[in-house]
């Protein structure tokens, strides 16, 4: 269990950090940790022209970050954007993608468009 609480504490100040970075770069945060019955969604920010849905992954190697993000799980991702522009169709935006931001140790690596709708 305190494996668990830890590893939840990682991961909200992942979430932090990584929205902090896109708030200096201008974007809003719409949401955090928005809940859908599709899943859960780490970050949906936005400026003018772009929204973008962020899931944060944080390891202890940015490789495990990255393999963590499996295909079940990306397909949750866009099921659950799907919901979400349904029911608030303000942050509909000319351009929408779907990032990824990899974190290990304080570290932020960020992929953008990195999944995408078939």
């Amino acid at each position: 269990m305190v494996k668990r609480r830890v590893a939840e504490i990682r991961g909200r100040q992942a979430e932090d950090d990584v929205a902090a970075i896109w708030s200096a770069r201008g974007f809003d945060i719409l949401a955090r940790r928005l809940r859908t019955k599709s899943g859960e969604i780490d970050l949906i920010i936005a400026n003018t022209e772009t929204l973008i849905f962020v899931e944060v992954k944080s390891r202890s190697t940015l490789a495990e970050a990255a393999y963590s993000v499996v295909p079940r799980q990306q397909r949750r991702l866009l099921e659950a954007a799907d919901l979400v522009l349904a029911e608030h169709t303000d942050w509909h935006r000319p351009s929408t993608r779907f990032d990824v931001a990899l974190v290990c140790n304080g570290r932020i690596e960020h992929i953008e468009d990195a999944i995408r709708y078939h």
